[in-house]
């Protein structure tokens, strides 16, 4: 089942949000079953996921897995969260929002949690700044942070840490409401902080090493100057 939109209020002790998530659920079946019972895997959006923490998708999927009869069932939910953010002169308060997803599996008493979080970030270009007598190539980037989780530690990095490892390795963050001070501020910090598609997923991938977490990164450049995109992947 796939395209269900459902309210859901995000609580991982560390964020709460609500917000109209999208889920899709799959059921392993049998040899000798012709079909599921959609109707079961709604009510288990419904019963177990309208306040979902995912420190607790054990239970979630042990239940799913009981009402639809099943050896293996997977629950993907996405939406988007949103972390206040202060423009660096101004000091005035906005809100950037990022798209966050979380994979849960659950098969022969094993449990894996794959959670991503996609960011805005602003890149400057390092072989621009070095060929250039003055200015840089820049641009916005999307960067992805997915880590994954098992059994007893299913959610080993909480949205918000990975919001702020993500952000920390960028040129300079982006930011929604910014007055020319600020814009001043942010341009000179882009220029100071040079880095690239795969600068970013490195560095990213290396402090998740660092913490001894699954993981893969990609970063996406939406190249202002270019008639493509630049990426960059890292599995970790």
């Amino acid at each position: 089942m796939s395209g269900l939109r459902y309210p859901v209020r995000l609580d991982d002790g560390d964020i709460r949000q609500e917000g109209i998530a999208d889920f899709t659920v799959t059921a392993r079946l049998q040899h000798d079953r012709r079909g599921t019972h959609m109707s079961r895997m709604v009510a288990l959006v419904h019963d177990e996921l309208r306040d979902f923490d995912p420190r607790a998708i054990g239970s979630v999927l042990k239940s799913g897995i009981e009402a639809l009869d099943t050896p293996g069932l997977s629950v993907h939910l996405s939406m988007s969260v949103a972390t206040e953010v202060t423009a660096p002169a101004s000091g005035l308060p906005s809100w950037t929002v990022h798209h966050v997803g979380f994979a849960m599996h659950g098969e022969d008493e094993r449990v894996k949690l794959d959670t991503s979080v996609t960011s805005e970030v602003t890149s400057l270009c390092p072989c621009s700044k070095h060929i250039s007598d003055y200015g840089a190539h820049n641009q916005r980037s999307e960067v992805t942070l997915t880590v994954t989780g098992e059994d007893d530690l299913p959610y080993p990095l909480r949205v918000n840490e990975m919001v702020a490892l993500v952000t920390s390795f960028a040129s300079a963050p982006v930011i929604p409401l910014v007055k020319r001070p600020d814009e001043r501020v942010l341009t000179m910090q882009a220029y100071d902080n040079p880095v690239f598609v795969e600068d970013m997923a490195r560095e990213i991938s290396a402090a998740c090493q660092l913490r001894d977490l699954a993981h893969r990164v990609r970063v996406k450049n939406l190249e202002s100057i270019h008639s493509h995109d630049a990426i960059a992947v890292v599995n970790g």
